[in-house]
């Protein structure tokens, strides 16, 4: 076979149809440019993702799942445009692809609809940084720890060690309380209530101090003591401290209820419970006595 005979046979299989969308003959040499626009689509996103995470690392950006999210979101972006031009390059029209596939795309839409949303809310929450990796989050109720952001969802850890997958539209849609956004300083409270017998300037004394003693307090920032109510049983008391590992509040906090614990009991301060007293009328005792 000579090279005119490999030149017939390969020009007769580029000009072949092998299907039609739309109205449209795709040949084999829409193929060829179909595969090519896509290759090249392929190199480019790969460049693009050099420049903009070059861009961003000069820019102070260091968060490595930061750095792979918007790596991720360049690639595809660009593989979109790529795929759209290779379609429109071998005369498939999308505005045909659509009409053609109309009640697929209805159904794939919904479908789609729960990671089309989270998908968005990657891109805001990559764009404001509200919430970054290692941050803390406080979650419907749970308290967890970012551990990777990625385009669909975010992957954080609890205090019992297990992971959550957290879609990011729960991020962007509900009211998120971040421990550490703008500083990690937070704040540990302890409530008590002593008895109306005591002595409330010694009171106050003793909670100020043992909030002072506290382990892991914020050194520059003082406790503050407050009475709080008059209850029903005891005179309501809270000693609070600062602290800067939101990580470990529970252990800060059960410091500080032992401290007050030790404290109060040290100095002769009554720890009130809940008591009832009935008075009863001498005469009427009598009577029923009687």
């Amino acid at each position: 076979m000579n090279l005119n005979d490999v030149g017939g046979a390969l020009s007769q299989w580029l000009g072949f149809q092998l299907f039609e969308v739309g109205g449209t003959a795709v040949t084999g040499a829409s193929i060829v440019t179909f595969v090519i626009i896509v290759l090249f689509a392929l190199w480019a996103s790969r460049v693009a993702q050099r420049i903009v995470t070059g861009l961003m690392s000069r820019g102070g950006v260091t968060s490595t799942g930061t750095l792979a999210t918007t790596r991720r979101l360049v690639h595809y972006a660009v593989l979109l445009v790529g795929l759209a031009v290779a379609m429109q390059t071998i005369g498939i029209s999308l505005a045909t692809v659509f009409a053609a596939g109309a009640v697929a795309a209805v159904a794939i839409g919904f479908a789609l609809q729960n990671i089309l949303q989270n998908f968005v809310s990657g891109i805001i929450l990559l764009t404001e940084r509200s919430i970054r990796e290692t941050d803390i989050l406080e979650v419907e109720g749970m308290t967890v720890r970012i551990v990777r952001m990625g385009a669909r969802a975010t992957v954080a850890r609890t205090r019992e060690e297990e992971e959550l997958i957290i879609p990011n539209s729960i991020l962007v849609q509900s009211t998120v309380k971040n421990l550490t956004l703008s500083d990690p300083e937070f704040r540990v409270r302890c409530r008590v209530g002593v008895s109306y017998d005591s002595d409330m300037a010694r009171v106050e004394e003793v909670l100020y101090a043992a909030g002072q003693r506290a382990e892991g307090r914020t050194e520059s920032r003082d406790p503050v003591v407050q009475l709080l109510d008059f209850g029903d049983s005891s005179v309501l008391w809270e000693v609070s401290i600062w602290a800067t590992d939101p990580w470990a509040a529970p252990t800060l906090r059960s410091d500080v209820h032992r401290g007050v614990w030790w404290a109060l009991k040290d100095a002769g301060i009554t720890i009130a419970y809940p008591q009832l007293q009935l008075h009863f009328d001498a005469a009427r005792l009598k009577g029923l006595q009687a």
